[in-house]
């Protein structure tokens, strides 16, 4: 017992000790993972610090770099056309866009799967449109594009023609040899060109040598390079139109030029020459009008000198040479000829020839017709005959359209059955559905209305196989101030960042100064005014320190840890104006009399300019009313807009009042479904009347009244007007008499509509015929109830002499006749027993 006690106790001091050591290695652990969090933490903060100030720092300086790399890249492409035209660069302002785009991040877009195209992938180009798509993207669409144009068609048809495929953007026609196979610079001299920083992207570096469109026998001198190649900028020699002048060197794209001397050249009438100045092309017509006859003589009137030759309305009308009709062409030229009747004429079915007189019409031969009928197999039956023949009545065989039904009937009725086809249409999608369809099912008609990969705009087109086109619409996406745009394809506004913009960011200071400094359009807040204070301090003299009305304060002691657990917080930082520090300025002493004089304190000039609003920032100069040396006001006007008004003012900073605002602004109507723009110096300056009227659309107010009938009123504002006045019917208690009255009466009870002395006789007859009708009604029920009661008797006279034979006295068995059945049985039993039991007994 004692050892057993002994191991237990071992037992329990071991697992006592092991559970604290396991409690001491958590602690440990826990500890040492907190440490670590705490490390992590610390690193990450301070990271995150460097990273901002980094940032901010230095992203103005990296937007410079990356500029002059931009400028630098522009420059070296397009060198050998400057040097054409001596450092003239107007001319390449579509290819400079192209080539800024293909710099900037996110700005050239592949429109088949809306993503951006990077300088590392394998692009293609449209010689249309110069815009540029993945290579696989463009491969699988020319190879869709080709599919759905040959799936509708027929084994006959199929490539008998190069059908061709078109560019998703400009749809301009490719050829099926044309699909773009390998990975070409935009020029297509080298093939897989490689990357390199100091190129424009996808650009092979070397000299583009494409063909000018229009064609001109030059080639393209800028380096290999998207968008479109500028105007030839080759000088040639070349004369005007006319031929006249001399020749003049000129530029290639431009040489086509006109001396503005008069042409000189015969017009084709053949008697004026041609008085414009020197023009391209074949001279015009003739302008001058003179008077000419008819080609039959018989009218004069004034025409153009270019169309001497013109016919009246008149018939001609001369005798024939038959003497019996008369010429029945239209004013014209030359003998009247023959008669038409003259000569051998055929009979109507044109079998037999006869020569009669002209004044006889020739008779029918009596033969059968026997012309082709309208339907092309029967011919005529009736015999000859003058007009046109009937129609086939014939009945035949006829097979409908879709060929699975037939039917005899005249040959002229077209035969459609009434069945229905259930084909499916090139979408793959819907059926044909077309009655008697002879299996060339039309294309679907039926509206697409998938959402296209912009997740904005639906298909427009019919229902088709494959996938949608890309969406067509585009989105601007805008600066801080708008002024600088930057279009991409419609869904792609979202990931795009906005466009640096070069204008001057024209909010207005924060600090007391009248205008800030000149810095570009940006987001966020405006960085800190770096200029001169200018406060007047007591001493006189203005504050030559920076300005201090928004300094960044750092606020301490405002949150004390409640222990040594809590984390300390970050500081927080407050924007508040600090006081003018103490002026350093030195005194001047007093200078002798002899070299007294006017001299520069070196301070502000601080004289009110021409604009009366801001002073001169020079130099402590010399100043004379007769000529001011001060410096011109170059600001913007800063003055307030009128009440309402949220443009700016369109003029620089004047002395004057600003002019009227003549800029439309987009209001809501009274009724709030119109969209008006009125200009905004009529909106600022008008009364509360003149407001609500021009803020009226002019139509029918949509409210509707309590009664349930439309406002009356012209879009106004407010509540609409009670008094309705739109007729309505009103019938007396019985329904018979109407009468139309104004709604507002009808609703406030002041007219009422009682029964006359006709409808309360009305009522009265009426009552009378339904009291008779319901008397008729009782006396008919009584004779039926009558009538089944006399049938119920007859039924039961027959019921009760038989009922009476069954109906006999019955006389009451006894006690004996009723249990002498129960009492025999048992009894009988044991007499045999008994019998039996003595039978064996005496044997």
């Amino acid at each position: 017992m004692q050892r057993q006690r002994g191991d237990m106790v071992k037992a329990m001091v071991e697992s006592l000790k092991f559970n604290m050591a396991l409690k001491l290695m958590y602690f440990y652990a826990e500890l040492s993972s907190q440490k670590k969090f705490d490390e992590i933490k610390k690193a990450n903060q301070a990271a995150a610090k460097k990273f901002v100030e980094d940032q901010f720092s230095s992203s103005s300086e990296e937007e410079e770099d990356i500029e002059g790399k931009h400028g630098k890249i522009l420059a070296k492409t397009f060198t050998t056309y400057t040097n054409q035209t001596d450092g003239d660069a107007s001319e390449l302002e579509r290819t400079r866009q192209y080539v800024n785009e293909a710099f900037q991040s996110g700005a050239l877009t592949c429109l088949i799967c809306i993503a951006s195209v990077k300088r590392n992938q394998a692009v293609w180009s449209c010689s249309g449109c110069f815009c540029i798509f993945h290579m696989p993207c463009i491969q699988k669409w020319a190879k869709d594009s080709l599919f759905l144009i040959s799936s509708p068609l027929t084994d006959d048809d199929f490539g008998k023609k190069d059908y061709p495929w078109p560019c998703p953007k400009c749809r301009f026609e490719y050829k099926r040899s044309e699909a773009p196979t390998r990975y070409y610079c935009y020029c297509g001299k080298v093939e897989d060109p490689e990357l390199d920083a100091w190129l424009v992207p996808h650009s092979c570096g070397q000299v583009c040598e494409r063909e000018f469109k229009p064609p001109c026998g030059h080639k393209c001198l800028l380096l290999c390079h998207p968008g479109p190649c500028p105007p030839c900028p080759k000088m040639v020699t070349i004369a005007c139109y006319c031929k006249k002048a001399k020749p003049v060197p000129r530029r290639c794209s431009t040489k086509e030029w006109s001396c503005q001397l008069p042409c000189g050249r015969k017009l084709p009438c053949g008697q004026h020459n041609c008085e414009n100045p020197c023009h391209p092309g074949n001279c015009q017509s003739c302008p001058r009008v003179s008077k000419q006859r008819c080609v039959c003589g018989r009218q004069i009137a004034e025409r153009l000198c270019a169309c001497p030759f013109w016919q009246c309305e008149q018939v001609c009308g001369r005798t024939l040479p038959c003497g019996n009709h008369t010429c029945e062409q239209v004013c014209h030229s030359g003998p009247c000829g023959e008669c038409p009747r003259s000569g051998k004429r055929p009979c109507p079915c044109e079998k037999s020839m006869c020569v009669l007189p002209c004044t006889e019409d020739v008779p029918t031969c009596g033969d059968s017709c026997d012309k082709v009928l309208e339907c092309g197999i029967h011919r005529c039956s009736q015999r000859c005959h003058r007009g046109p023949c009937e129609i086939c009545r014939q009945e035949v065989e006829k097979q409908c359209r879709c060929g699975k039904h037939t039917k005899r009937m005249p040959c002229h009725k077209p035969y459609l059955c009434e069945t229905k086809c259930t084909k499916i249409r090139d979408c793959q999608k819907h059926q044909c559905k077309r009655k008697c369809c002879s299996g060339n099912c039309p294309p679907c008609d039926q509206f697409c209305g998938r959402m296209l990969g912009c997740r904005n705009h639906k298909c427009p087109s019919v229902c088709h196989r494959g996938s949608c086109y890309p969406c067509p619409e585009t989105v601007d996406v805008l600066c801080n101030c708008g002024k600088t745009v930057l279009k991409v394809p419609c869904g792609r506004e979202r990931s795009t960042k906005p466009p640096k913009c070069k204008e001057l960011c024209s909010r207005p200071p924060t600090c007391h100064h009248p205008s800030q400094e000149k810095h570009s359009c940006h987001f966020g807040p405006c960085p800190a005014c770096r200029q001169s204070c200018q406060k007047v301090l007591k001493c006189g003299h203005l504050c030559p320190a920076s300005c201090h009305d928004e300094a960044l304060v750092k606020q301490t002691g405002l949150h004390q840890p409640a222990g040594p657990w809590e984390q300390p917080s970050e500081p927080a930082f407050i924007q508040t104006a600090l006081p003018c520090p103490p002026c350093q300025i030195p005194i001047p002493t007093p200078l002798p009399c002899h070299s007294a004089g006017p001299y520069s304190c070196k301070r502000f000039c601080g004289q009110l300019l021409d604009c009366q609003n801001h002073t001169c920032m020079k130099e402590c100069h010399k100043f004379t009313k007769a000529s001011p040396e001060c410096s011109q006001c170059e600001e913007a006007c800063t003055k307030p807009r009128p009440p309402g008004c949220p443009h700016s003012c369109i003029l620089p900073c004047h002395p004057d009042q600003c002019p009227p605002c003549v800029q439309m602004l987009k209001i809501k109507c009274h009724c709030k479904l119109t969209n008006l723009y009125i200009e905004c110096i009529k909106i600022t300056c008008a009364d509360l009347k003149e407001k609500d009227l021009l803020s009226s659309c002019k139509n029918q107010c949509p409210k509707e009244l309590p009664c349930g009938h439309r406002c009356k009123e012209i879009c106004h504002s407010g509540d609409c007007p009670q008094n309705c006045n739109q007729k309505v019917k009103l019938r007396c208690p019985c329904k018979r008499m109407k009468k139309e009255l104004q709604c507002s009466k009808v609703r406030e009870g002041q007219v009422s509509l009682e029964c006359d002395t006709l409808c309360k006789e009305m009522k009265r007859k009426a009552s009378e015929i339904k009291e008779a009708e319901a008397k008729a009604a009782i006396e008919e029920e009584k004779q039926r109830q009558q009538a089944e009661l006399e049938a119920f008797e007859n039924r039961l006279k027959g019921r009760r002499k038989n009922k009476r034979r069954k109906d006999e006295v019955e006389v009451e068995q006894s006690v004996w006749q009723k249990y002498k059945n129960f009492i025999m049985l048992p009894i009988c039993g044991v007499a045999v027993v008994m019998l039996a039991w003595l039978m064996a007994y005496n044997n």
